[in-house]
């Protein structure tokens, strides 16, 4: 069944980057570790450093996993929005590049989840 409104509809998005007190959400996922299935969204201030997001936010996050201690940081690949990126570990997320709603996937090499599994 069709609906026809009576009058023009402006919907107003809740979760753009004002309504978030100058912070901003970003995603991050670990690739091919299963045992987190989907990205985790981080509340986040745009001056934080690429290395206080490992250390503060990825650490606690990603840390129960068998595979998180052996992580080579030098050789993670990183990508944003898809797209391949070498972060600046002392530079803000801004200067990053890293803005309201982006995401951001790693990968390890080597390290292929519980076995190899992806798990």
């Amino acid at each position: 069944m069709s609906v026809q409104s009576i009058r023009p509809f402006k919907a107003a998005a809740k979760d753009v980057a004002a309504n978030f007190h100058g912070q901003q959400v970003v995603y991050f996922c670990w690739d091919q570790h299963l045992m987190f299935y989907a990205p985790v969204a981080k509340l986040l201030p745009p001056d934080i450093t690429f290395q206080a997001v490992i250390d503060t936010e990825l650490t606690p996050t990603y840390s129960r996993h068998p595979d998180f201690a052996r992580i080579d940081w030098a050789a993670v690949q990183w990508f944003k929005d898809g797209e391949a990126f070498t972060p600046v570990l002392d530079t803000s997320l801004a200067g990053n590049g890293i803005t309201h709603k982006t995401a951001v996937h790693f990968k390890t090499p080597g390290l292929n989840g519980l076995n190899g599994n992806g798990f």
